[in-house]
Parts: structure tokens; C-alpha cells; sequence
């Protein structure tokens, strides 16, 4: 199977400049490739995953793959498929953002292997020195205005009249063809790769190294992902999924896969895991003979957390994941805990109503607790609760109307988890 056959069958394939040209270019050798990631915040996102994890496909059939820090088009912004300008960031945080995109392209990408190690690269390496009249001459002078009025991308901004496109963003794309055109002459970079918005972008860079350069370049473009309910893929209730665990944490990272629709599950794992398709047959067959296991979405959010934070962070993911479906507190890390505490309803408490009996005090009756946290109405409601066996405190049926609740009970000495029923969770603190 070829590097193009493996892209059709997993669905990620959905053009290419002259594909008979660029096959018998894949076969004939390795290949180098490239992708841009602009830097536009200090994370990638997992919109960013189908062309990251294609350059690491090209790798592994033996092609070098380079990645694309874009600290200049990063400073200007793609318009492809916006519908109004981004706001310019500081070179400083264009700076902080690059840096940080780095260590999240080199989890994916092998730098270290001696046959086709990836490269990372960033454009404001060779854009720095370039003047503005000497960008206008040795670059501008080969693109028509016609040509690039006539891009999608382009089109579709003029057609807005409230908004429109700048000049800064209508020159990205004679940045992204000096891209290509650099990377052709300094590392004999053939192909570039990115989504169907990044069709025109790319198109235009193979006629600039026609043109400058008299050589022949290729272009592959991916579908963009959506989910099936017709919305933009990687978007949740709270914004974006980031790669970064400090703006999605590990564990909202391993539950986005976890939740993945049942009508997208087997398409996700052809997108963005590594498995094979006799993996992916029996997932499949898994997922029809019995739905309710959730087979495919257990093993597409294992293989993407690991690849993205490793095993170790899965696996803390999936305890705390256990959490809120009852499972045993015992030996559950704070770090693990503090995982759920902003995934559910929060209450506060004064740590002196907790006053243990061996201080002279009898505890905070549950019932009453119960009422506090919200998860009971009244105290009556609250004892039939109980009497039901429907009431947990941490993950542990109480029965007994007459149960008091002392610092004892407290985990890591500040939180108790109270749940009614399956799913009704608070988490509450003492201070």
C-alpha cells in the first residue's frame, strides 16, 4: 500500500495536483514534504491533528517531513475561511506562541531517527532580512492581481462588504508561496500538504517555484473535518480543544473522544489514530454487535492521549474518568481528583460545621449537607434519599438518616464528592 492508498482508505484524501504525476513521485523515492502551523496562540487545537499526524504518515512510509512554524505569515493571518480579520499579535507573543507550538509538533514528528528525521522550521528565518521593495521585486512581480482576486479565499472576503480583506491578509498568500518556493531550494521540499481552505495558497506556491525556480512541486489537500450533525469539528461548549493541558486539560482532552457521536467514532479513528485496518475492522464490528460497550470510543480517546500526553496522563485521564461513574476512591492522586473537581457542580463549607466528635462536636448531619449542596431540596427529601439508597459520599452508598459527616471523611483533608443517584454530582469544600 502506498502513502496515497493509506490517505484514500482512512478518507483523507480529497485532492491533489496531477495525482498520476505525484504517485510516481511517491514511488520513486522519498519525498520531502511540508505543512505550516501558524502561531496564532500559545496551543495547537485538535483541528490541527489531520495534517500533524499526515506529515508523521508520510514519515513512516519513508518521506521527510518538515513542519512549519509560521513566526512571519503568523504575524499577517490566513483569511482562508474566515469571515473577518484575526487580531494582530505582538511579535513577543508570536515569540511565546512558537515556541510553544514547537514542543507540541515534536511529540508527533520523529526528529531523532537517521533515515528521514522530521525538520522544524520556522519562516521568520528567512523572511526577516527580506525588504519590503525586495519582496515587491523578487516576488510580487510574479503574481497578478487577477490570480489572486480569482482564490476562494479571497473571493469569498470581497464578497462581504461589512468586513472585506486587508491588504495585510490579501498578501498571505504570496508568503505562503515564498515558503514553498524557500523550502524547495533549500531542502528540496516537492509537496505541500493541508486542508481543502489551503487549496488556493497552495496551488499559487507551485506556480511562484515554476515560475522562479523552472522546477515541478506538488499539492495534496485533506477534507475538513466535520461531525455529523453538520457542526464544526473540535469545538465544545467551552471553546476549542486545545493540545496544551493547561487550557484542556488532560482529562476534558481524553472525555472529547470519549463522547464522540456514535455516527463519527469509526471515521475519528480512521482520521487520527495509527491503527491498522484490521483494528479498525474488528472496532467496527465491535461497535455493531454491541454499542453500549463503546469499544471504538474507549480505544480512539487511549490512542489519541497517549500520542498527544502519553500513557502515564491517560491513564490518570481514565481514573478520573472512572470517578464519576463510581469508581473506588482508594488510591485516587489529588491530581487525578482535581481533574473532576471543575467538571462538576462545586459548594463551599466552613470547615468548623465539620467539628469531629473528638473534639466535642457530632459532625454535620448528611442530611443537612445534602440540602446545602443542592443536591436535595429538603431535609425531608434528602432523609428519603438515603432510606432509598440513592445518596454516595465518596463513591460510598449511606443509608442512615442519622450519618454525620466529619473532617474524617474529607479526601486530601478539604473536598467530599456527594452524588444522588448515577450521575448527580457536587463536589464539595470545606475552608
Amino acid at each position: 500500500m502506498s502513502i496515497l492508498d493509506e490517505l484514500k482508505w482512512r478518507g483523507l484524501f480529497a485532492d491533489s495536483t496531477d495525482e498520476s504525476v505525484l504517485a510516481a513521485r511517491l514511488a520513486a523515492g522519498p519525498t520531502t514534504l511540508y505543512c505550516g502551523f501558524d502561531p496564532t496562540a500559545d496551543s495547537l487545537h485538535v483541528g490541527h491533528l489531520v495534517p500533524l499526524l499526515a506529515l508523521r504518515r508520510f514519515q513512516d512510509f519513508g518521506h521527510c517531513p518538515i513542519a512549519v512554524a509560521g513566526g512571519a505569515t503568523g504575524s499577517i493571518g490566513d483569511p482562508s475561511g474566515k469571515t473577518q480579520e484575526r487580531a494582530l499579535l505582538s511579535a513577543g507573543q508570536i515569540a511565546a506562541n512558537v515556541a510553544a507550538v514547537r514542543t507540541q509538533l515534536a511529540r508527533v514528528l520523529d526528529f531523532d531517527t537517521t533515515t528521514n528525521p522530521a525538520r522544524l522550521v520556522d519562516n521568520a528565518d528567512w523572511t526577516a532580512g527580506v525588504s519590503y521593495i525586495d519582496f515587491l521585486r523578487d516576488i510580487g512581480k510574479h503574481f497578478t492581481v487577477n490570480q489572486m482576486v480569482a482564490k476562494e479565499s479571497v473571493r469569498a472576503r470581497m464578497q462581504d462588504r461589512e468586513h472585506g480583506i486587508s491588504y495585510t491578509e490579501f498578501s498571505y498568500m504570496l508568503l505562503q508561496a515564498f515558503d514553498f518556493a524557500h523550502l524547495c531550494e533549500t531542502f528540496n521540499c516537492e509537496l505541500q500538504i493541508g486542508g481543502t481552505d489551503q487549496w488556493g495558497n497552495i496551488t499559487l506556491g507551485i506556480d511562484f517555484i515554476r515560475k522562479k525556480l523552472g522546477r515541478h512541486a506538488h499539492g495534496l489537500v485533506f477534507p475538513l473535518i466535520t461531525k455529523a450533525d453538520g457542526t464544526k469539528f473540535g469545538k465544545t461548549e467551552s471553546g476549542a480543544v486545545w493540545l496544551d493541558p493547561r487550557r484542556t486539560s488532560v482529562y476534558r482532552f481524553y472525555q472529547f473522544w470519549i463522547n464522540t457521536d456514535d455516527r463519527d467514532v469509526i471515521r475519528y479513528l480512521r482520521f487520527f489514530t495509527f491503527l491498522d485496518q484490521a483494528a479498525l475492522a474488528a472496532l467496527e464490528h465491535q461497535h455493531q454487535s454491541d454499542p453500549g460497550a463503546r469499544a471504538p470510543h474507549r480505544a480512539l480517546a487511549q490512542a489519541v492521549t497517549d500520542l498527544i500526553h502519553g500513557p502515564d496522563a491517560t491513564q490518570e485521564a481514565k481514573r478520573a474518568s472512572a470517578i464519576l461513574f463510581g469508581g473506588e476512591l482508594d488510591g485516587v492522586s489529588e491530581s487525578t481528583f482535581n481533574e473532576i473537581v471543575g467538571e462538576v457542580p462545586t459548594a463551599t463549607l466552613e470547615r468548623s460545621r465539620l467539628t469531629a466528635p473528638a473534639a466535642g462536636g457530632t459532625g454535620l448531619p448528611l442530611v443537612e449537607l445534602l440540602v446545602h449542596s443542592g443536591l436535595c431540596p429538603s431535609k425531608g427529601q434528602a432523609r428519603k434519599d438515603l432510606e432509598a439508597g440513592g445518596i454516595y459520599v465518596n463513591n460510598r452508598r449511606e443509608t442512615s438518616p442519622q450519618r454525620a459527616v466529619t473532617p474524617g471523611d474529607l479526601l486530601f483533608g478539604k473536598h467530599l464528592l456527594l452524588r444522588k443517584g448515577k450521575k448527580n454530582y457536587v463536589v464539595v469544600t470545606a475552608a
